[in-house]
């Protein structure tokens, strides 16, 4: 496990340049889920579907308390990343979720918080998420019947308990998007799912598999995206690619000015350092665009490299160092050193 560096005369350059670039920080506040879709990276940690086939294969253990976790943002937000999403896991399951989210430090306009959620639970805490300060919820639907559902998900839980979290989120917050990942088992929905967000005016990203050693057995299941773009095009002409910033590249798409996004993988990923001579490359469609903070208290620049995880728990008795610890370690990884 990687410690952090000593933090004397550390370049800030890589961690400003990474949030200049639209990079995200995720907080993922724990690995648990009350569902187990197939395809579930659990923001590198061990996910639940591989849990559920291998009991000795747990998630690693929670060492963060809200503070830590609050602390840990509040630095690495004065440092410059002003992108942050909760995530999990289903964070709204972590006993952390309410007093993290409900002591969220105040930001300028540049800057936002996203929740990114199942939406199973939304309902359920939506009193106290009214009062929290996030700026967005982002809700997951890769299915839009219990037959979908149960063949992605692996639950028992109904697809009307999904859509009422997502109408109790519209009932509270006034960015409510959704993210759709492409594959077989939903392909006969997308045209459905698409007009229950257009319905509603939600902005709906739909985004190619991502492969992982987790989802490695199911890669029949991995369909291109050129059948929803093609289907975009007979409902607008209004079509924008975007190729800046840190990870793949997208298509945009306004319908009534409405955005829909399309992950894209032919348009290319951003790589660093490092990248070059990595050897899962070949099968990295992401690049670096996040950051993950997780429960555990490790920060880690790459989804599919968890040799490159760094543990802050040494410094958390003095978060104010953890901000040029991290910055050390983005130079570091950015430089191809690490």
């Amino acid at each position: 496990m990687i410690l952090p560096a000593p933090t004397a005369a550390v370049d800030w350059t890589a961690l400003r340049n990474f949030a200049a670039l639209r990079g995200q920080l995720r907080v993922s506040l724990t690995p648990k889920c009350n569902e187990k879709c197939w395809f579930c990276h659990n923001e590198g940690d061990v996910p639940p579907p591989f849990t559920h086939l291998n009991r000795q294969a747990r998630p690693r253990e929670r060492e963060m308390t809200a503070e830590d976790f609050l602390n840990i943002l509040r630095g690495l937000m004065s440092a410059g990343l002003k992108r942050v999403y909760f995530t999990g896991g289903e964070p709204l399951m972590s006993p952390l979720a309410r007093p993290v989210l409900t002591q969220l430090p105040g930001h300028g306009p540049d800057a936002n918080y996203t929740l990114i959620t199942n939406g199973t639970l939304v309902r359920t805490h939506q009193e106290w998420l009214s009062t929290t300060a996030l700026d967005k919820v982002k809700v997951s639907l890769h299915y839009f019947s219990d037959e979908s559902l149960k063949a992605i998900a692996n639950t028992r839980i109904g697809i009307a308990t999904i859509l009422d979290g997502i109408e109790a989120a519209r009932e509270i917050f006034q960015r409510v998007e959704l993210n759709t990942l492409v594959q077989r088992e939903n392909a006969h929905e997308l045209h459905d799912i698409l007009a229950f967000a257009l319905d509603r005016r939600m902005s709906v990203q739909f985004i190619e598999l991502v492969d992982t050693n987790f989802n490695a057995d199911r890669k029949g299941s991995a369909i291109g995206a050129q059948g929803i773009i093609d289907h975009l095009r007979t409902l607008t002409s209004d079509e924008e690619i975007e190729v800046s910033g840190v990870g793949q590249g997208r298509r945009v798409f306004r319908i009534d000015g409405i955005e829909v996004d399309v992950i894209h993988r032919e348009l290319g990923r951003h790589h660093v350092g490092q990248c070059g001579t990595c050897p899962v490359k070949p099968t990295c469609v992401e690049g670096f665009w996040s950051l993950r903070v997780d429960h555990a208290g490790g920060v880690q620049p790459c989804l599919l490299r968890d040799d490159l995880r760094m543990d802050v728990r040494p410094l958390l008795a003095e978060p104010e160092a953890i901000p040029a610890a991290v910055a050390h370690h983005v130079s570091a990884f950015t430089e191809g050193t690490l």
